[in-house]
């Protein structure tokens, strides 16, 4: 299916309103309906049917339609938050006494899924180092039912073969699933793979406008209307019409904003590189990384998120680099249109401080979509200040 054909036609059935180019926002929380026997028939198939809007919406279908093609999967379901894909997810497939592996570090919020609500209802995580296959075959136990992945991580940027654990997986009978955040369905498709579900947080690239907080869990039709019958519907997590209608807005975009973001993201890692205060840069395209010949295999690109080390004695020094930033802005996240950075020693008290620590110095930045040279002369300025 053409990329310009999911992101302007499909699912946009522009005869049934008016023959709108943009499609509206249905603003409704219920729908009627003139027969019994149609009434009965929705109940009976609500993953198909519009009834209520905590559930189906139709401008949620179209933006699901629309992000299902995009991963190349049966069906899709928005959420509305990432966290919430990742819980439905993961919730919907175990039960008491199961096991989980998990890459070693995911985000956070994933984590905390793991750690301290799935152990109330005696299921397990065994976590791993995912640059390894053998890491993974060596966790699982007899009552392993999930292997779930994110690749790259978005902090070190640690890859995983998803060719061979989709493998291993099947040859295990065990449920695949894979937080494809960082590179966005454009950029890294899983499910060619052989992963079963792919989730991203759709704040990020996919609305592209931080104005948005949403997710996406995309698999089989099987799958996604087991998990719309039960957690889903149940938890009411479902993106809202007029938060989809302006995520399908920024599909319109998703295309070139991942061009430009790209192509200004390799002149800040070369300029980066080659600073006198950098101690390392962290980039999965960078011909450095270690696992750059992988990144290359799975990945047609690598949009803008990076990571870099400062040399800095005191976290005075490192606190002083950031507030000197005058345009890239303090803040998590990333996919949208403004540069942002977090330092490492945000998440640590001052006296916890370590200078060997490269941890305690490392910054995340995100590239968006101002050009080169403004955040070039941004963090050069910020550099004479602090040292």
């Amino acid at each position: 299916m053409e990329l310009s054909y999911i992101l302007n036609e499909l699912g946009e059935e522009r005869e049934k309103y008016f023959n709108a180019v943009s499609p509206p926002i249905i603003q409704t929380s219920n729908f009627s309906f003139k027969k019994v026997d149609d009434f009965r028939k929705a109940f009976e198939d609500e993953a198909s049917a519009f009834i209520y809007s905590r559930g189906n919406n139709p401008t949620v279908k179209i933006l699901a339609q629309k992000l299902a093609a995009l991963d190349g999967a049966e069906d899709a379901l928005v959420f509305n938050s990432g966290a919430s894909a990742i819980f439905a997810a993961v919730f919907a497939n175990v039960k008491s006494g199961d096991h989980i592996v998990s890459v070693d570090k995911p985000y956070s919020w994933a984590q905390k899924l793991f750690n301290d609500i799935l152990p109330r209802f005696n299921v397990t995580t065994t976590y791993v180092d995912g640059r390894e296959i053998e890491n993974f075959k060596n966790a699982i136990e007899p009552n392993t039912t999930i292997i779930y992945l994110e690749t790259p991580n978005s902090w070190n940027f640690y890859l995983q073969d998803l060719k061979e654990v989709s493998k291993l997986a099947k040859e295990k009978n065990l449920l695949t699933i894979c937080d494809n955040s960082y590179c966005s369905p454009l950029y890294q498709k899983p499910i060619e793979y052989g992963i079963d579900m792919v989730l991203q947080s759709a704040t990020k690239y996919i609305n592209g406008h931080s104005d948005v907080v949403a997710g996406v869990l995309c698999g089989t039709k099987k799958m996604m209307t087991k998990i719309f019958n039960s957690e889903y519907m149940n938890m009411g997590i479902g993106a809202t019409p007029f938060n989809a209608w302006l995520m399908i807005r920024g599909l319109r975009t998703i295309k070139i904003r991942l061009e430009k973001i790209s192509d200004t993201t390799l002149k800040i890692v070369n300029y980066l590189k080659q600073h006198e205060k950098i101690e390392s840069v962290v980039f999965p395209f960078d011909v450095d990384f270690p696992q750059y010949k992988l990144a290359k295999q799975q990945m047609s690109g690598a949009c803008g998120l990076i990571s870099f080390t400062i040399k800095a004695n005191t976290i005075e020094q490192v606190e002083k680099f950031c507030e000197s930033l005058q345009h890239i802005l303090m803040a998590v996240s990333w996919g949208g249109h403004e540069s942002l950075i977090i330092p490492g020693c945000a998440s640590i008290k001052k006296n916890e401080f370590d200078p060997s620590n490269p941890d305690h110095r490392k910054m995340r930045m995100y590239i968006g979509l101002e050009e080169a040279d403004y955040l070039i002369e941004d963090l050069e300025k910020a550099f004479f200040k602090s040292y």
